[in-house]
């Protein structure tokens, strides 16, 4: 028996799979009736063991509850006329709702198939009926592991695939931007644990693409399960251990690299290689895919040979699925992600020798435990262990040198990081029960803990005018022994009370606490989902919610960094004046006043974000969906570096004053013409504003060489016109092309002078606009003349990237004393890649 899960708004991937119901009802005389029906998996197989539970007309409070033979069957006998609800539910498996109505007219045999990637289902069976019990009030953007496999990705990571989705870009340097703010602000759940760098927070940790069976993304994830963030919420749920044996060789044959019309060794190579099967039948299952990867990416506004960052690394992703009993399901799963990046920060100013290598290295260990009782109450328990560790080092010791036109020398800073986490999780689902209309109650609680040392150590930066004169020079001082800490609890009780089927509430509260960070921290959450009419074409939502972001161990340790010595030259080369040194201090603010904190990493203040929105869904047609929606989000306490001269000495200060702002309306197409094509098309008007010296803008990935004084202002991210539409159309032949256009407001850039601060207001200039059409053609094949290939069926696929050749440059002289100011370089150009895989 194969076990696959799909949870809405919950990644708990892996562990439920929704149940589809039969439904039969059989003649009987007044004044009962009986109701019999089977329950089956995707592959039209009986599920034994299932708890069915029978609530409604003539009933107890509790209902009746059976459990399914092994042909899956079920019967309810002794039934009056009237209304009922049967709830079945068994582990692996979605607990999925029915509604049955009872008449003196017997119901006809039905079956009811589960398609694999519904997530909530209702039917009923006498008459069409709204499914608003079953809406989210928030409802995800999911992508499908067929989407990531046949949509132009200019990667093969799900994490490319992420802009598709509307209000989420992807800027140059590769960084994903949610609600306007960082990644690292966000969180990354893979089958219902954090997945980020322990330490920074950003989506370090990978999962292999042959693993991933979806993938969601919620700006307003309102269930108060869901915490320590304060931008967006990305979840992945992989693809569970299948009871036969299936392997896949994907993308194994080598891009090669062509100069000139000459071949001189491989661009790219990155073959992934996945199989499945049983370890005992019907009890253990295992599944493990495995990327190698060797990626050598150009950069536009470099010379060849000296423009490439150089890229080798394996992921490997095993998981484990033993079956207790019907009832029980322990799964396990381990995670390896060695990396390394050479030349990772290079762009058209920062030559390889200039810039630092990033590699890291590490595991996760995770188990989940999940029982079913009879009643359809499921208790799940989850436990992860994560090794993080982390470097990054320049091309040498020379001085690094920040001239007009670009850097020179050797970057300046190099670090190490060596982290765990651990991260423990108990949730308990309760039966659904009815009082003043339907409830799905759920309570739970989590436990994590972070930890990390290092070192850090840098060495003279100097900024050079046009004519090459030291214009400032920039020393380090002190140790640079690194260290922080973090435990983090947290509680939640959250409902879904659907009134009737017209009218659904969210409404949770989540109460939590970190030893860095607020010791004591309310998230309230409230949704509202509303169909104004039978037909359920129109729907109506909202909520609203406070998510408290973690705290960075960053920020933990701020005080222990290097302090910065800051000289002044004239252009003569005669310092103006003494070495100015900028002891490093944290002070937090309340309403009134700020206080300095000393050393310790006890910060006693934590981010947090008020999200609300406004969205309607219309279905115009059968096929066709119109979705308009408006978001605002609203950031606090965001941890700012301020460099800062006072009577009192300079000093470089940490504080909790900084924030942002986000507004966004989204406007939606989807069409769905035919099972042979479905189009979706999308336009944003957002806007973004907030502080641009944030902890994680100065020091993730790498530490900025100058640190100039905060500012508020348009945020980097900031696009504020969007237009994506992305499509998939089924071709003859076992063809498919999908299509991706995107067109944008290019992104904002600052003006500065030689010593690097602003000229005018921060970010008050702009890149061209963006645009860029990519598609993907794949062809599905057999190889017959070659026996050992006969029973294996090919596909290859051809994407081509920036079809148009649309001028899309990536840097521009930004600093005003460069005889090229305002020019922009790194165009991208027109670029084709192929794979091959052996699907089975």
């Amino acid at each position: 028996m194969v076990i696959r899960t799909i949870i809405q708004g919950r990644p708990l991937a892996s562990w439920l799979l929704p149940i589809f119901l039969a439904i039969q009802a059989v003649a009987a005389e007044p004044p009962t009736q009986s109701l019999t029906g089977q329950v089956l998996d995707e592959n039209k197989a009986a599920v034994s063991g299932a708890a069915c539970t029978l609530t409604g007309t003539g009933l107890s409070s509790q209902g009746r509850t059976i459990k399914t033979g092994e042909d899956g069957a079920f019967e309810f006998t002794g039934l009056t006329v009237g209304t009922y609800q049967l709830t079945c539910a068994a582990v692996g498996f979605e607990p999925v709702v029915t509604d049955i109505k009872i008449t003196d007219i017997p119901l006809p045999p039905v079956q009811v198939l589960l398609p694999p990637e519904v997530v909530h289902t209702k039917v009923e069976v006498t008459a069409k009926a709204s499914a608003i019990t079953q809406e989210n009030t928030a409802p995800p953007a999911t992508i499908t592991s067929q989407q990531l496999h046949t949509l132009p990705l200019v990667e093969q990571k799900f994490l490319a695939a992420l802009p598709l989705v509307p209000g989420v870009v992807r800027t140059p340097d590769g960084r994903i931007s949610i609600k306007g703010v960082a990644e690292n602000t966000g969180m990354l759940l893979v089958d219902s644990a954090e997945t980020v760098d322990p330490v920074t927070g950003s989506y370090s940790i990978d999962v292999p693409l042959d693993a991933v069976e979806s993938v969601d993304v919620q700006k307003t994830a309102y269930q108060a399960q869901y915490g320590r963030f304060s931008g967006g919420l990305t979840t992945v749920q992989t693809k569970a251990p299948l009871n036969n044996w299936h392997w896949e060789l994907n993308d194994f044959v080598p891009s090669p690299r062509v100069k000139s019309g000459h071949i001189v060794g491989i661009a790219d190579d990155e073959p992934r290689l996945s199989f499945t099967g049983p370890i005992l039948k019907d009890k253990l299952t295992f599944s493990e895919s495995v990327v190698y990867t060797i990626n050598k990416q150009p950069v536009r506004g470099l010379a060849w040979p000296k423009n490439e960052i150089k890229e080798e690394g394996v992921n490997s992703f095993t998981d484990f699925y033993y079956v207790v009993s019907p009832q029980h399901l322990v799964t396990a799963n381990v995670k390896v992600f060695p990396l390394r990046r050479q030349f990772a920060n290079i762009n058209s100013f920062v030559q390889q020798t200039a810039s630092s290598d990033y590699g890291q290295r590490g595991y996760s260990v995770g188990s989940t435990d999940r029982y079913m009782f009879n009643s359809g109450s499921v208790l799940t328990s989850l436990f992860q262990f994560t090794k993080f560790d982390s470097y990054a080092h320049g091309q040498g010791p020379a001085d690094m040198l920040v001239t007009p036109n670009g850097w020179g020398g050797n970057f300046f800073d190099a670090w190490k990081r060596f982290s765990t986490e651990q991260e423990i999780l108990e949730n308990f689902q309760y039966r659904n029960f009815d009082w003043h209309g339907r409830h799905m109650v759920k309570l739970g609680g989590d436990f994590t803990r972070r930890d990390y040392e290092g070192t850090t150590q840098s060495h003279p930066v100097r900024l050079l005018r046009p004519d090459g004169t030291l214009a400032e020079l920039i020393e380090f001082q002190g140790a640079g022994l690194l260290s922080a800490d973090d435990t983090e609890w947290a509680v939640f009780a959250q409902d879904h009370w659907a009134f009737n089927n017209q009218v659904a509430l969210d409404y949770g509260l989540r109460l939590s606490g970190q030893t860095i960070g607020e010791h004591a921290m309310i998230n309230p959450r409230l949704g509202l989902v509303y169909t104004p009419g039978s037909s359920g074409k129109t729907i109506l939502r909202s909520g609203i919610g406070v998510f408290y972001d973690r705290v960075p161990l960053l920020a933990g340790d701020f005080t222990q960094n290097p302090a910065r010595v800051v000289t002044i030259f004239d252009t003569a080369g005669i310092p103006t004046g003494p070495p100015i040194v900028f002891s490093n201090f944290y002070e937090k603010f309340d309403r009134e006043h700020g206080i300095i904190v000393p050393t310790g990493n006890r910060l006693d203040s934590t981010p947090y974000n008020l999200t609300w929105n406004v969205e309607l869904d219309q279905e115009l047609r059968p096929n066709v969906v119109a979705r308009v929606n408006y978001l605002s989000s609203r950031t606090y306490d965001v941890f700012v570096i301020n460099p800062l001269s006072r009577t009192s000495g300079a000093t470089m200060l940490l504080t909790n004053t900084g924030g942002s702002r986000y507004h966004e309306l989204e406007t939606t197409l989807r069409f769905r013409t035919s099972e042979y094509a479905d189009i979706n098309v999308s336009y944003v008007r957002s806007l973004s504003r907030g502080d641009l010296n944030t902890l994680s803008s100065i020091y993730v990935p790498f530490e900025e060489p100058v640190i100039r004084p905060n500012f508020f202002g348009t945020l980097p991210t900031n696009a504020p016109n969007r237009f994506v539409t992305w499509g998939r159309f089924k071709l003859p032949r076992q063809m498919t092309i999908s299509p991706v256009l995107d067109i944008h407001d290019g992104f904002p850039w600052s003006a500065v002078d030689v010593f690097q601060n602003y000229v005018g207001q921060p970010n008050s200039l702009r890149f061209p606009s963006f645009a860029s059409l990519d598609a993907q053609i794949t062809k599905d094949f057999r190889v017959n003349f070659l026996p050992w290939a006969k029973n294996h069926l090919f596909r290859g696929s051809l994407r081509v990237f920036n079809i148009t050749n649309h001028s899309n440059p990536r840097d521009v002289y930004n600093n005003v004393s460069s005889p090229l100011y305002n020019q922009f370089v790194g165009f991208q150009h027109r670029f084709v890649d192929v794979s091959l895989d052996i699907v089975y």
